[in-house]
């Protein structure tokens, strides 16, 4: 096993120094504002979506003070698309804290890196790692996957046990001298070459000794404790619309998408028609008298564990409306481009020409 565990690190830095060619902009980087930036983007985001938005946000926000200074609005527009939008709250949070509290200077131990708002363990280490050389392994989901299929482990990753093993084996692992390179060799190896499909096992300088190569088990690991469950939700948007002006508000924290705008939802257990929408107690609520109603399409979106269905409608009303107990306003439609939207209201807004 000792010697399993030698020829690993071993091939692993040979392969990264030599072979590795997996070019972005944040792995020659060694400011901590810039790796932080890249690793809050790249949570559940695959590297080449999350690079533009980490090239967007470098450009307006070249430094963390820069960042802190952000209005809300404005990051959000920028974090525009990228989905699990507390990040962005996150982050604005712990730029602003380190610009007022900590005099601007990112903490330097991995502990107090891992004290700041919206940084895991993950993070942390990744931050500890690349920019201060500090002997700390990564562990996501591309460390499981290599891991596992190595050394042959069928322990479930996402079990409390399952996480404590595998992050104790790879601390074990671990380029000491050398552990940013080693954790961004673990971490390309498995986005390029162990990957989830379609493995490149042919290019893996690890295929001589693979458990899982040499019996048949790539398909197999790594293990997950559980399936996960997909929740259906049915969101039929209402565009009310008066003398040019749109009514807006913004979510809360407690659901997907806080803190981005949208129309007047109503959210049902099954997908709705125009008439039974009319008939429903939160439409009646609204007390809308003279009106009409155009249905303007639909569509669905996937996040990672809701399967979101959309029903657009538009109603036009003879003078506006004030919705009681939600905190919204109307907007000129030609402001709706400076607000924050979810993604899939974007696209319904552009292609409609609402902006």
């Amino acid at each position: 096993m000792e010697a399993n565990k030698k020829y690993f690190s071993a091939q692993l830095m040979a392969w990264h120094a030599n072979e590795n060619e997996r070019s972005l902009p944040w792995k020659s980087e060694q400011d901590p504002y810039k790796i932080w930036l890249s690793e809050v983007i790249l949570q559940q985001t695959r590297a080449l979506q999350g690079l533009p938005y980490y090239l967007a946000f470098t450009e307006a926000y070249p430094t963390v003070r820069d960042m802190a200074a952000a209005a809300d609005e404005e990051a959000f527009r920028l974090w525009q698309g990228l989905g699990y939008y507390n990040r962005c709250k996150n982050m604005l949070a712990t730029a602003r804290h380190i610009s007022s509290n900590l005099g601007g200077v990112f903490p330097k131990t991995y502990e107090e890196i891992l004290a700041l708002k919206g940084i895991g363990p993950y993070t942390a280490a990744a931050i500890a790692s690349f920019a201060y050389r500090l002997p700390h392994a990564v562990v996501d989901g591309n460390v499981y996957r290599v891991l596992a299929r190595y050394f042959g482990i069928d322990a479930p990753f996402d079990t409390t046990a399952g996480k404590k093993s595998f992050s104790e084996l790879a601390q074990e692992l671990l380029d000491k001298k050398n552990s940013g390179a080693y954790n961004q060799a673990i971490m390309d190896l498995g986005a390029t070459v162990c990957t989830p499909r379609n493995t490149r096992c042919e290019e893996c300088p690890l295929q001589k000794k693979c458990v899982a190569y040499n019996q048949g088990l790539i398909d197999v690991l790594p293990v997950r404790s559980k399936k996960q469950t997909v929740r259906t939700r049915y969101f039929n948007y209402l565009l009310l619309k008066c003398d040019g002006k749109i009514w807006i508000h913004k979510r809360t924290d407690s659901d997907i998408w806080g803190n981005l705008h949208e129309p007047y939802l109503i959210e049902t257990e099954q997908p709705l028609t125009a008439i039974s929408l009319l008939n429903s107690s939160k439409f009646k609520n609204l007390h809308i008298q003279n009106f009409k109603i155009n249905f303007e399409g639909r569509t669905t979106q996937r996040l990672t564990h809701q399967l979101i269905n959309f029903n657009f409608f538009s109603i036009n009303l003879e003078k506006k409306i004030t919705i009681h107990n939600v905190n919204g306003i109307w907007l000129n439609a030609n402001d709706l481009k400076k607000i924050a939207f979810p993604k899939t209201l974007v696209s319904f807004l552009k292609n409609n020409l609402y902006f």
